[in-house]
């Protein structure tokens, strides 16, 4: 009989602030901040999260966030290469991109919302429709991983006329690559490529004049650049010289206060502000001065020199002028060689509690200044408010912290996690923080300041908390009151682990000081209520000492037996009573970092850092199994409760949680969620979901479901699952980089185009495709037998004829009630157009001339869809083979009828739109006239209406 488990889902993720894996964005009110694979929506004054964007079953980490200029709208690249259009009122995804094969690590909207371009790991740049929804084109050049995209727009006087938007003509990228490059989009072509740093380019941004350029690089320097908007507009000239025409020149490198890889620069959009971050700390605040001030300042400036040339003897008048000339030919070109350093003067420094990770600028000012949003690595926000320059000298800005967020989670890993007996409270520690969770709602209800936490486990009558930190020391907390009872000075070195025994009147600590010490509680014997029973202290009462450091102690259920694992990688059992030796567990290779026993005091489960379980019995000390049971070392392991069962849970570095059956020695299930190490383990004493706790400092709870679970149908799962990725990666291996070496990579035998299509084969457009060849086996299947009918129909006298039975229809087809080419129609039309064009390349030939005829019968019946456009552009490729060509001759007739029918429905619509707009303002105009008695108002309206109608009708030439 097959054995059937029940399986476990993550249902709560907690603890988390925002993640340091990518930027953030900051609009005055909210913060868009990542949360590893999700992004947070933060009301930072009032400390709420405002809303989650989550999309069921996506695992990938948050790489990158970048606003539209349409407001709701956020682009979201992920680990994965997928990028997401977030609608913030909706809080779903609007469209999925997928192109890229590695991290997604910059994006940058045009200035109209319309496009979107992406770099990512796999040095490919890509530029997105986002109105249509798909992949124009994907730019290959650049050597290593892109960091910075800008949209460059020339001024509307020198852009071409006959372009749809003649105003965004180039895209500027920089890479790691040290390179920084110029693209025509018209062209989609590389025009200019510059070497604009000796190392790593990590940070790039333009001005909103878009005229100057500002690149920062690992050696730390920031770099100006200028834009020639007339070599933008003429395009590659060559000069009399025979160079051709650069359209971005050096211009100067402007002064750090540190010499640290500068990381982010940005430019405020509205305020004459530029903020570079060169320190893991600290953000520089340049102000950009105006051109009164500079002007201003070269006056002074050239005052002081003519009064020190005064000051000084004459000689030979003629001599005295033409060094006064020389002189002031020398001020002309010191202007001109300071003025970009004089635009840009440091103003201030802001100064964070922590690493920062990314900052941004609010879009909204207030009176009092600009405010600066910072993401810092130790899972908090804060807001800095930037102060408006002043004339007083007296008082130097400074910024002053508006906004904190960080209690929400841990400033560093989890490291440990234990629960209360009622399951109602949990406790995870880190270094320098111990909270309280309320696991029904999953909000912080404590936080209390402890040193470096490494144990922890609930008191008897869950109202203590004891934990065991770095130091030796072992910190009693108070619960209801938030406080710390006690320090106990328990052992000279790190407390490894502690255990309270079964019956609740001992608690037993090792420690790496080779000592196992033993701890009755004093309790407090008031009248009080709410403090009968409370646990005032530790009373040392027995020691053992060991032969090496103590990692792990544990009780057996039943109170006999007493656990240790030591640095020897053995583990020995005692009697817990009189503490005599009994048994002494040898295998593992490195030492055992956790271990636990089963409820019924048979099995003593180990694991260790050589990546293996071992099963043990406890009454002879044999080892049941040995398992290699994950890929890095196991950091904890521990019996499911509740339950007459031995199955038991483990966690590890590899960042996976697995459930294991302790008889038949079986992977039950593999759990993937978290982004990095998992350190700490809890399991619920119910037996209902487990708690883990990592480094990516997110807590997360994984419940047991009521849907059944098979080991065989899971087995299956996984392989399906390694078949696909294995072909999927198979169909992208053409999209290997320029020079990558890959084995049958496009680049790696022969030089690849810049320009090349989008494409990216998943396992989402595996299944669309099998979806539309399955469609297409069934329509096909039921137009053969119905001309199958038709054709013994023929054959027949009238009379035989009506006596044939026409066949049975499709039960589908019959379900819907659809001819065979609707129902193609309708599989096709639920498909997501940016997987529509990769699905479409896994079709064989045989199904492509299918799929023509039914494009056919769809423009024959003026049936034109969106995606039937897409479906054309998608198969240009194939119109040169002659067994298409029957139906491309026909189709192009029906296409151009149905297009013709489209423009004329288009045609009228507009006219009607105009004719509804003449009247609207016709019986505006009157409304305003009858409500006017003066004869001169009326006068001067209707002139004003008819200057109005001239300005709308006067044409504008452009020069070029």
């Amino acid at each position: 009989m097959v054995k059937e488990y029940l399986r476990h889902g993550p249902t709560e993720a907690f603890g988390l602030v925002c993640s340091s894996g990518s930027n953030s964005i900051w609009n005055g009110k909210l913060a868009f901040v990542p949360a590893l694979e999700d992004v947070f929506v933060w009301d930072v004054k009032k400390a709420q999260m405002f809303a989650l964007w989550h999309e069921t079953g996506h695992r990938a980490e948050v790489t990158c966030i970048e606003q539209s200029p349409w407001k709701d709208m956020f682009a979201v690249g992920y680990a994965d290469g997928s990028i997401r259009l977030w609608n913030s009122q909706t809080k779903g995804v609007i469209a999925t991109f997928n192109g890229h094969k590695k991290s997604v690590t910059t994006l940058c909207f045009d200035r109209s919302g319309v496009r979107l371009a992406s770099g990512s790991q796999d040095t490919d740049l890509i530029l997105w429709d986002v109105v249509g929804e798909a992949g124009l084109f994907r730019l290959r050049g650049h050597r290593n991983e892109i960091t910075g995209i800008r949209f460059l727009t020339t001024p509307t006087y020198s852009a071409s006329t006959s372009s749809i938007n003649p105003s965004v003509d180039f895209l500027l990228t920089t890479s790691k690559d040290t390179l920084m490059k110029l693209w025509d989009l018209s062209t989609q072509h590389c025009v200019q490529t510059i070497v604009a740093h000796p190392t790593e380019i990590w940070t790039l941004d333009v001005n909103p004049g878009q005229d100057l350029i500002f690149t920062g690089g690992g050696e730390g320097e920031l770099k100006a650049w200028r834009v020639d908007h007339e070599a933008l507009a003429i395009g590659l000239k060559e000069k009399e010289t025979g160079e051709v025409s650069k359209m971005i020149h050096f211009e100067t490198t402007l002064p750090l206060s540190t010499r640290h890889r500068v990381s982010q620069l940005l430019f405020h959009r509205t305020r004459a502000f530029l903020a570079v971050q060169s320190h893991d700390k600290t953000i520089d605040v340049f102000r950009i001065r105006t051109k009164e001030e500079i002007r201003k300042k070269l006056a002074r400036r050239r005052k002081r020199e003519r009064e020190k040339a005064k000051s000084k003897s004459n000689n030979d008048s003629r001599k005295e002028k033409g060094k006064e000339t020389a002189e002031a030919d020398d001020d002309n070109i010191d202007a001109e060689q300071i003025r970009l350093a004089d635009l840009f003067t440091p103003y201030l420094v802001v100064r964070a509690s922590g690493k920062i990770r990314s900052f941004s600028f609010s879009e909204e000012d207030t009176g009092k200044g600009t405010h600066l949003l910072t993401a810092l690595a130790t899972n908090s926000l804060e807001v800095y408010n930037i102060p408006i320059p002043t004339k007083n000298k007296d008082n130097p800005p400074e910024t002053t912290r508006l906004y904190s967020l960080d209690l929400p989670g841990h400033h560093t890993d989890v490291r440990t996690l234990c629960l209360s007996s009622d399951d109602q409270l949990l406790a995870s520690a880190s270094n320098g923080s111990l909270k309280i969770w309320n696991m029904m709602t999953t909000v912080c209800i404590r936080t209390l300041d402890c040193s470096y936490a490494i144990c922890s486990t609930f008191l008897p009558g869950d109202r203590q908390i004891a934990v065991g930190v770095k130091t030796g020391e072992i910190l009693l907390f108070d619960i209801a009151s938030s406080s710390l009872l006690e320090t106990v000075k328990a052992h000279t070195s790190t407390i490894w682990s502690m255990h309270v025994r079964p019956d609740g009147q001992v608690l037993v600590t090792g420690g790496a000081d080779k000592d196992i010490k033993f701890w009755e509680f004093e309790r407090d014997t008031t009248d009080a209520t709410y403090t009968l029973g409370l646990i005032q202290s530790l009373v040392h009462v027995r020691t053992l000492k060991m032969t090496d450091d103590v990692l792990s102690v544990r009780y057996s259920p039943n109170m006999k037996l007493l656990a240790v694992s030591l640095l020897d990688s053995t583990v020995k059992i005692f009697y817990q009573d009189t503490l005599k030796f009994f048994l002494s567990l040898y295998g593992h290779k490195l030492p055992v970092l956790s271990m636990d026993i089963s409820d019924d005091s048979k099995l003593i489960v180990t694991c260790s850092a050589d990546k293996n379980i071992k099963i043990w019995g406890l009454d002879f000390g044999d080892c049941h199994k040995s398992i290699f049971a994950h890929d890095e070392s196991i950091m904890q392991v521990a019996f499911e409760k509740g339950l007459d069962s031995h199955y038991f849970w483990s966690v590890s570095k590899d960042k996976l949680l697995k459930y294991w059956d302790g008889d038949k020695f079986e992977n039950i299930q593999k759990l993937e969620g978290h982004h990095g190490e998992i350190w700490a383990l809890a399991v619920s004493h119910q037996g209902k979901f487990v708690v883990t706790g990592s480094h990516d400092k997110s807590i997360r709870v994984w419940e047991k479901l009521d849907e059944p679970l098979f080991l065989e149908e899971e087995r299956e799962l996984e392989l399906e699952k390694i078949y696909e990725n294995g072909l999927v990666e198979t169909m992208n291996r053409s999209d290997a980089a320029i020079g990558s070496g890959a084995p049958d990579a496009e680049g790696a035998m022969q030089p690849t185009a810049e320009a090349t299509s989008v494409s990216k084969q998943t396992t989402e457009t595996l299944m669309v495709g099998e979806r539309i060849i399955e469609a297409l086996e069934l329509a096909d299947k039921e137009r053969a037998s119905l001309a199958a009918y038709q054709d013994a129909k023929s054959k027949l006298s009238p009379n035989d004829a009506e006596k044939v039975q026409p066949p049975p229809r499709n039960g589908v087809l019959a379900a819907y009630d659809m001819e065979p080419d609707e129902y193609v129609l309708m599989v096709i039309e639920k498909i997501q157009n940016p997987a529509l064009l990769d699905a479409l390349l896994v079709l064989p030939f045989g199904k492509v001339l299918s799929f023509m005829v039914y494009l056919n019968e769809w423009a024959a019946k003026v049936v034109f869809t969106f995606n039937q456009r897409r479906i054309l552009q998608g198969l240009n490729m194939i119109v040169t083979h002659r067994a298409l060509r029957s139906s491309l001759i026909p189709l192009r007739k029906h296409l151009r009828d149905a297009l013709v029918k489209q423009k004329e429905i288009v045609g009228y619509n507009l006219a009607g739109l105009r004719y509804l707009k003449r009247q609207e303002e016709a019986s505006r105009t009157a409304s305003l006239l009858e409500n006017t008695d003066d004869e001169e108002k009326i006068k001067e309206l209707r002139d004003k209406v008819m200057t109005t109608d001239m300005k709308k009708r006067k044409r504008v030439a452009i020069h070029v």
